[in-house]
């Protein structure tokens, strides 16, 4: 995706001394960025507040890195909002994600609007009570024409249920005698995926420092770069979305290959 040179100098002013947009290759920017953003809690706990604070100012650093996705012409910006794990969460803090979830996409909708950004969620989204399915439908519908960055939330998600769900649609089509097992590829179980049609993320940004997947996009990452910050959520800047993408160019992907 093009990016406007101008808007992107403006954005990126007053750099830090340690990054600057002078750092970036603009040409070799990744098309798909994904991250899970880790750390809201033990942000809020730093900062002596308690753990809804977290969340509430992780919804800040998201905006902030949905605009610099833009900035930089990423095709695709995913992020890790709510696993299928997270039910076990205390009820309270539950019920606040889903809340700040619709909260949250109705007051950005002018912004992706102004920014051409259309939405898209992965995940069992059957199973999220029925006000947060309307406003995601809601978001869906009102951002279907926009033509700019995909920005694709992964709710209620979880790999290996994804997996075992798409092998599983696999299996009615061969029972159905659709397909010959014998035939299977790849593309067959990909296209089955809740990402289907969405390319496989070239970079995975982990925040607060945790050397784990999480059970995230298990398929989807096998050859992505992976980057991991010890920055929690909330102070994950525009700054530190640059390091994660120098880092990325200062790689070689071969792809299991020989270069």
């Amino acid at each position: 995706m093009q990016f406007d040179g101008e808007k992107l100098k403006q954005y990126f002013s007053n750099p830090p001394e340690d990054i600057s947009l002078a750092d970036i290759q603009l040409d070799r920017i990744p098309s798909h960025v994904s991250i899970i953003m880790d750390g809201n809690g033990r942000w809020a706990k730093a900062h002596g507040l308690d753990r809804p604070e977290g969340h509430k100012a992780g919804v800040v650093s998201l905006r902030e890195a949905v605009t610099t996705s833009v900035r930089l012409g990423l095709d695709v910006l995913s992020v890790y909002a709510f696993s299928t794990e997270n039910w076990k969460r205390p009820q309270r803090e539950v019920d606040l994600l889903m809340k700040l979830f619709a909260e949250t996409l109705l007051k950005e909708l002018p912004l992706f609007y102004q920014e051409n950004v259309k939405l898209r969620f992965f995940g069992d989204l059957e199973a999220l009570p029925e006000k947060t399915r309307k406003t995601f439908q809601r978001g869906l519908d009102e951002t279907a024409q926009n033509t700019g960055m995909i920005f694709a939330l992964a709710v209620n998600y979880g790999s290996r249920a994804e997996i075992t769900r798409a092998l599983g649609l696999l299996a009615s089509e061969i029972a159905s005698g659709n397909i010959d097992a014998s035939t299977i590829t790849e593309d067959d179980i990909q296209k089955n995926l809740y990402t289907a049609g969405l390319p496989d993320p070239d970079l995975l940004i982990r925040t607060s420092g945790e050397l784990r997947l999480s059970n995230y996009l298990l398929w989807q990452l096998a050859y992505s770069e992976l980057y991991v910050t010890e920055t929690y959520w909330p102070d994950f800047s525009k700054w530190e979305f640059l390091r994660a993408i120098k880092s990325y160019q200062g790689r070689e992907r071969r792809f299991g290959g020989v270069k």
